[in-house]
């Protein structure tokens, strides 16, 4: 995977994509990134890349050239027809299932806003996705930038030492993941569950499900709306809302 930063801080990325699974995805060629300032493309001759908003009020907007120009440029380069990522608060609340859905691709351009915001015309012209990661504001969208891809490229075929760690995560498989436990079996009086040490993995796969499902309700209980319910499930649910 292909993956270019449209960004007027590159330095930021530095850290976080040359540490742990991030760096060692490079170095397996599972992807490779790019940052990109977009104020080198900017024709503006103070090298300005916002300007005032149109009708007055506060902060200032980015300017729709240098980033048109930047992503025209990379699309050129790659040959590619990528998915452009407007890292926005006004956009989708980001998911498991988004991620899993990026993962699928071999190009991304995420593109990392500051001040006010951005000019309308890169919203409705240029990318194809707007993602937030929450329902707060950040002074930019470079930290944003980063979960993003970090959530991405653990998904890619390879990274994970073990697959499977990636499909049993929270939020995979729509419910949450179940507890758990390693050595010592007890430690300050405080047992492991007597089934994780039974050896049978039968009760100890219907314990996990059945914690994940706890979990879930207890938890966030709106993960389960529209969630196809297995019987067991059902039994478990109704039993958990007559203790309630």
């Amino acid at each position: 995977m292909q993956v270019d930063i449209l960004t007027l801080f590159p330095e930021m990325f530095e850290g976080v994509f040359q540490s742990s699974i991030l760096k060692r995805a490079q170095e397996t060629g599972a992807f490779q990134y790019n940052t990109v300032n977009f104020r080198d493309y900017t024709t503006n001759r103070h090298h300005k890349v916002d300007d005032y908003p149109y009708g007055g009020g506060a902060g200032m907007v980015l300017s729709p050239q240098p980033i048109f120009d930047a992503v025209e440029q990379i699309k050129q380069k790659h040959d590619t027809n990528p998915r452009i990522i407007l890292m926005c608060p006004q956009g989708e609340t980001y998911t498991q299932k988004k991620a899993e859905q990026l993962a699928q691709e071999d190009h991304l351009i995420l593109i990392c806003g500051h001040y006010e915001g951005y000019d309308e015309r890169i919203r409705t012209h240029l990318v194809t996705d707007e993602i937030s990661i929450g329902d707060y504001v950040l002074t930019g969208g470079e930290l944003a930038a980063m979960v993003v891809i970090d959530s991405v490229v653990r998904l890619l075929p390879g990274v994970l030492g073990n697959q499977e760690s990636a499909r049993s995560d929270s939020f995979s498989t729509g419910l949450l993941e179940h507890p758990h436990y390693t050595r010592p079996a007890e430690f300050r009086g405080l047992k492991v569950p007597d089934v994780l040490l039974s050896g049978n993995h039968q009760k100890i796969e219907e314990w996990r499900r059945k914690e994940s499902f706890k979990r879930t309700l207890e938890r966030r209980p709106d993960l389960l709306e529209g969630l196809e319910l297995s019987e067991d499930e059902k039994e478990w649910l109704k039993k958990w809302q007559e203790d309630q």
